[in-house]
């Protein structure tokens, strides 16, 4: 008795999968069945039926029987019904209503030939649908020579100016019953919507198929009110005070402007641009900043509590140019140069910057590997927005760097930097390193009140180089 009741399990277990994989399957799908027909309404044999799958696009045939049967096995969904050649199907409009309310009658321009009936719903059950076919060759009419020579022929063409404006019909999916209009694939451009096709967003090509224009604007406004331990600095704000912190409050607004140009030529679809333009110049109006306390808004306390700032930089003003493809599948390589945004390790922990500089770049191996050489001479930033200046920091970076996407795990990006700094530092005597306009010392003048001057510094170079090695892990989800 002991010994068969591992085997009882195991048949009442292997009885249980069973029983539940049939329910899920009947409940998971349907059957289609029906008659082919001809016009005189007798069966139809060895007519070819093709059952698509509307969402996979998965085909099923299957021959029609001595008395014109077929009958399909299918997974629940929607399906198109067709014949093939040399047989064409004609479903009745007047029956509809009879196929389904979400189905949808492909026919000519006559509305009198439909040879496609979309949108047929399987689900738990059998749905039974029977139609008409022709053969298409048999009913061609006899040419009438008189009527060719005197009627030129016509030719079903439309002339477009490019493929880029060719645009679908509305086509409601599943009808207004089944969707209530939401279900629509495709619509006409609206050119206030901003997830339709531009001209303006590089949709369109402004000449001829691979010419493409991108005009963009931005705008980023930051407000900030903040309450911070304030020191009283070399004059506090308020006479006579013994306080060593002062008002703590400090009121700023940031208002930055970028306006972008791009122009660029290639079809982008499948392969890298051949040349691209852009400039972007930003504007920053204004910047703002009421502290209550001096020595805040400049290190000069004579500067008072509040300023008003505004600036004009550019952060994008570069060329590029693709040199030549490395394989057949359009890996690259390409040189920019200008004032561009790089990125030297995926995060940017050891640079990321909008800077003056050149570089190329590409990818090889299928885009497994990509690579960069980048050398930047850098231009000093302005103190208050942080923007670009037209000023030489007389500082030099030099970067190469290389990725390589999925390597033995889908999901591991390692790749390798090289990173070499080449600066020369403004150092006064005392080896401090000091920022220019914000070199200052103090001296006692009487009890209240300070003297600020500045000094000359001197220069000396200083020569670092980085090298990094890392592995970064994408977290993928299947769509």
């Amino acid at each position: 008795m002991l010994s068969s009741l591992p085997k009882l399990t195991l048949w009442l277990a292997i009885s249980i999968i069973t029983c539940a994989l049939a329910v899920a399957g009947q409940s998971s799908g349907g059957r289609l069945a029906g008659k082919v027909l001809d016009k005189d309404g007798k069966p139809v044999a060895n007519v070819v039926v093709v059952v698509t799958n509307q969402t996979s696009s998965e085909d099923r045939s299957q021959r029609t029987r001595s008395d014109g049967s077929f009958s399909f096995r299918l997974r629940s969904g929607a399906y198109r019904i067709s014949v093939q050649s040399p047989y064409e199907a004609r479903f009745d409009p007047a029956k509809k209503k009879d196929y389904g309310v979400f189905s949808n009658l492909v026919c000519d321009e006559t509305k009198k030939k439909c040879s496609a009936l979309e949108n047929v719903i399987i689900d738990t059950g059998e749905r039974k649908i029977d139609f008409a076919v022709t053969e298409p060759d048999k009913e061609k009419p006899a040419v009438d020579t008189a009527a060719t020579t005197t009627k030129p022929p016509t030719t079903e063409r439309r002339e477009v100016r490019d493929r880029w404006r060719y645009e679908f019909p509305e086509y409601d999916r599943y009808g207004d019953k089944g969707a209530r209009g939401r279900d629509i694939p495709f619509k006409k451009n609206r050119w206030l919507n901003p997830y339709d096709r531009n001209v303006l967003k590089g949709d369109f090509p402004i000449h001829g198929n691979d010419l493409f224009m991108i005009l963009s604007g931005v705008s980023t406004t930051g407000v900030e009110l903040r309450r911070t331990p304030t020191g009283t600095n070399v004059s506090s704000a308020n006479a006579n005070t013994n306080n060593p912190f002062g008002h703590p409050e400090s009121f700023s607004v940031n208002e930055t402007v970028q306006l972008s140009f791009e122009l660029f030529k290639g079809e982008t679809v499948f392969r890298p641009r051949t040349w691209a333009i852009k400039i972007s110049p930003t504007f920053s109006i204004p910047n703002y900043l009421n502290a209550r306390e001096n020595g805040i808004v400049n290190v000069d306390v004579r500067r008072g509590t509040n300023r008003t700032d505004t600036h004009v930089s550019l952060e994008e003003a570069f060329g590029e140019v693709k040199l030549f493809d490395t394989n057949k599948n359009f890996d690259f390589v390409s040189v920019r140069a200008g004032i561009q945004p790089f990125n030297a390790d995926f995060r940017g922990f050891l640079f990321s910057d909008n800077n003056l500089g050149g570089r190329v770049f590409g990818g090889f191996a299928n885009n497994k590997f990509q690579f960069n050489l980048a050398y930047f001479n850098q231009l000093e930033k302005d103190t208050n927005s942080g923007l670009n200046t037209f000023h030489f920091r007389r500082q030099n970076v030099y970067i190469a760097n290389l990725f390589r996407h999925r390597l033995v795990i889908e999901s591991a990006l390692p790749y390798a930097t090289l990173g070499v700094h080449d600066n020369e530092l403004l150092c006064p005597s005392a080896q401090i390193v000091a920022i220019p306009k914000l070199r200052v010392v103090r001296e006692p003048l009487r009890r209240h009140l300070g003297l600020v001057h500045s000094f000359e510094p001197r220069a000396e170079t200083t020569t670092t180089a980085t090298a990094s090695l890392g592995l970064q892990l994408l977290l993928l989800r299947a769509c």
